[in-house]
């Protein structure tokens, strides 16, 4: 696809996941309300690599996800936005501001699901909502820890791996996955490695609130 409007951020956002935005910056006001008049009001996502999400001059990654507006609510001077991750992308080269960023982009084959991968997928649920508990402990959750999720299980491995409490970096290795075995393995061995660091600082902060009582 050529000229895709695109906005840049400093989270990955995963496909079958909701964005919520606050839209402020004149460029990404004037992409919303182009945007209103389009058949499919939809507009790519990266991530920032390196520098700010306000004012330019920023970093971004060459793989990024569709995202579909089903919602804006418009404020005294600025958007909300609600979306919902689509298709992943990569990008073939980004254009000139107009005044917001586009890029020419080019489809990412979509993960495809085999009944063998459901004991993965059931043992990824466990994993990351068991981790994503010990974050909720330290009010760090990226979702409630007992969110439902999709039944479709291409759809919930995507959602399990936008509820894990992950750094940014991980995330986005996340989202380069080319099968969802590897998906799924790799975000149980990421949790994995961040669990007894959750459980550590949860601990701490327990002594903590004992030490304060």
């Amino acid at each position: 696809m050529d000229a895709v409007p695109m906005f840049p951020l400093g989270s990955v956002l995963f496909p079958y996941t909701p964005l919520a935005l606050r839209v402020f910056e004149p460029r990404y006001l004037t992409m919303m309300g182009r945007l209103l008049d389009a058949e499919d009001p939809s507009f790519g996502v990266v991530l920032i690599e390196r520098g700010l999400e306000a004012g330019g001059g920023d970093e971004r990654s060459a793989l990024g996800t569709m995202a579909r507006i089903v919602r804006i609510e418009a404020g005294s001077a600025d958007l909300f936005v609600i979306a919902v991750g689509g298709e992943r992308f990569a990008v073939d080269r980004w254009g000139a501001d107009d005044p917001h960023p586009v890029a020419d982009t080019a489809p990412v084959e979509p993960l495809t699901w085999d009944d063998d991968l459901l004991p993965l997928r059931r043992e990824a649920e466990r994993v990351v909502r068991r981790v994503a508990n010990l974050a909720a402990v330290l009010d760090e959750a990226r979702w409630d820890p007992d969110t439902e999720i999709s039944d479709d299980p291409v759809e919930s491995s995507w959602q399990l791996a936008a509820m894990a409490p992950l750094g940014e970096y991980d995330r986005f290795r996340l989202l380069g996955a080319t099968t969802l075995t590897e998906l799924l393995t790799r975000l149980i061995e990421l949790c994995l490695e961040e669990e007894p660091v959750l459980v550590a600082r949860a601990a701490d902060a327990w002594d903590t609130d004992i030490d304060d009582v």
